[in-house]
C-alpha cells in the first residue's frame, strides 16, 4: 500500500512524497550486497533481453509509457532498465492512497496512464465501476510463477483485470527503549494513552486506520454493521486528544529523534526503519491487521497499451521481482523470485509473517453502501 520507500533513496529517488533511508552499521553491508545483486539481475534481464530483440529483428518500443503508483514503487535504475529494453519512455506520477488515485481517473484527470498500482480492494471498486480493461493473458508472460493463492484472488478471480505485484500488512512501529512494556495488541494504543499522548501517529487512511479500531473492538475490518462503526468512531474519538499526526509517511525523523514513540506503519516502511535503527520494533497486532496486495492494471483509456504488458512482463521477470523486494521490502508474490531470496529475507517474519499471523489478518474489501458511513465518521475525527 501507499507507502512504499527504498532504503536506497539516493539511488532510487523519485518525484513525489519520499522520505530519506540511510542504512548504518551491519545494514549498509547488506545494502551493498543486494545492491551489487539488484545490478546483476537488471543485467541478466538485458542479456536476455538483447537476445530476443536480436532474434526478433530488434527491440525497440514506442511511445512514452505514463505510470501511476506508489511513491518508490518504481525506482530510477528499473526505469532505465526498462528503457534500455524496450526504447519506451516512462513517466512516473505519485499518489499516496487508493482514494486519491480513484478521485482523479474518475475525474478525468488520469487519461494519460496506462498502468496503475491499486490495492487489493480497490481492484474490486474499480471493476464494478468499469474502470479497469480485461487482461489479455495471451500477452502475459510468468503469470505462472505467481503463488498459487494470488492465481485466482477473491478480489479478482482468476486475475482477469489485474496482476499481483507486491503484498504486506499493517502494524504497529515503536521505540523499543521509550514504550512502557511490550506492546502486543491494538489495546495497547488505549491503555498506554496517557504515555504516548501527542507522540503517536495513525494512517492518514480510513479504511486502515477505523479498520484497525474495528479489530480492537474485536469486530471485522470490514464491517458494515452502522452499530460497530458508531462503535468505533466513538473509540476512536476518544484517542483522538492523544493523536500527534495521521500520517502515512515523513514520520521517520520524529519517531528516531523521540518526538514520537509509536505510530501506525505499513511493513514496507517499518523493515526499513527496523533496519534503520536497531530500537525499533515493528509488530502485526495479535488479533490482527489488514494483510494487502498491490497490483498492475490498465484502464480502458490507456494511451499505450502495447507498452503496459510490456511493463507488466517486465517486473513479472523473477529477477525484478526479487530486486524489488530486496531493495524495497515489498514481500513478493513470485515463488521464483522468493526462492532465490536469501535465507535470511526468507525468515524475515516482518517481511513474511507466520502462517498463524496471517491467519488473524484480512484484506481490505469494498464496503458499499458503508462507504458513506465510513467517510462521514473520517472526517469527523480528521476535522475535529
Amino acid at each position: 500500500m501507499p507507502r512504499k520507500r527504498s532504503l536506497y533513496s539516493n539511488q532510487f529517488r523519485r518525484l513525489g512524497p519520499t522520505r530519506r533511508r540511510f542504512l548504518q552499521g551491519s545494514a549498509a553491508a547488506i545494502a551493498g550486497v543486494t545492491l551489487a545483486n539488484c545490478r546483476q539481475n537488471i543485467a541478466d534481464v538485458q542479456s536476455g533481453a538483447d537476445t530476443e530483440a536480436a532474434s526478433n529483428g530488434g527491440g525497440e518500443g514506442s511511445g512514452v509509457l505514463h505510470v501511476y503508483t506508489w511513491a518508490d514503487y518504481t525506482s530510477d535504475q528499473l526505469v532505465e532498465a526498462f528503457t534500455e529494453k524496450t526504447g519506451i519512455e516512462v513517466i512516473v506520477d505519485i499518489y499516496d492512497s487508493n482514494e486519491t488515485m480513484l478521485a482523479k481517473m474518475q475525474a478525468g484527470g488520469g487519461d494519460a496512464y496506462s498502468i496503475l498500482y491499486p490495492s487489493d480492494y480497490m481492484v474490486q471498486q474499480m471493476i464494478e465501476l468499469g474502470m479497469l480493461t480485461e487482461i489479455d493473458k495471451d500477452r502475459i508472460e510468468g503469470l505462472g510463477n505467481i503463488f498459487d493463492k494470488w492465481q485466482n484472488p477473491v478480489y479478482d478471480l482468476g486475475n482477469t483485470f489485474s496482476i499481483p505485484y507486491a503484498w504486506g500488512t499493517t502494524g504497529l512501529l515503536y521505540n523499543k527503549e521509550v514504550v512502557s512494556g511490550t506492546p502486543e495488541d491494538w489495546d495497547y494504543l488505549w491503555d498506554n494513552q496517557s504515555a504516548l499522548s501527542r507522540r503517536m501517529t495513525l494512517l492518514d487512511d480510513v479504511r486502515e486506520t477505523m479498520g484497525a479500531v474495528l479489530k480492537s473492538l474485536g469486530y471485522s475490518y470490514n464491517s458494515t454493521d452502522p452499530a460497530e462503526l458508531e462503535e468505533a468512531y466513538n473509540r476512536l474519538a476518544e484517542l483522538k486528544p492523544a493523536i500527534a499526526s495521521f500520517m502515512s509517511f515523513g514520520y521517520e525523523d520524529a519517531l528516531f529523534g523521540g518526538d514520537l514513540s509509536l505510530v501506525m506503519a505499513y511493513s514496507v516502511d517499518a523493515i526499513a526503519a527496523t533496519l534503520e535503527d536497531e530500537r525499533m520494533e515493528y509488530l502485526v497486532p495479535s488479533s490482527g491487521s489488514s494483510v494487502w496486495t498491490d497490483t498492475m492494471v490498465i484502464p480502458p483509456n490507456a494511451p499505450n497499451v502495447d507498452a503496459a504488458y510490456q511493463w507488466i512482463n517486465f517486473n513479472l521477470d523473477p529477477a525484478i521481482s526479487q530486486m524489488n523486494t530486496e531493495t524495497l521490502f515489498n514481500a513478493t508474490p513470485n515463488k521464483v523470485a522468493f526462492d532465490n531470496l536469501s535465507d535470511e529475507l526468507k525468515s524475515n517474519t516482518d517481511l513474511f509473517p507466520p502462517q498463524d499471523v496471517l491467519d488473524n489478518c484480512e484484506g481490505i474489501a469494498p464496503v458499499g453502501d458503508a462507504t458513506e458511513l465510513y467517510d462521514e465518521y473520517w472526517t469527523r475525527i480528521t476535522s475535529a
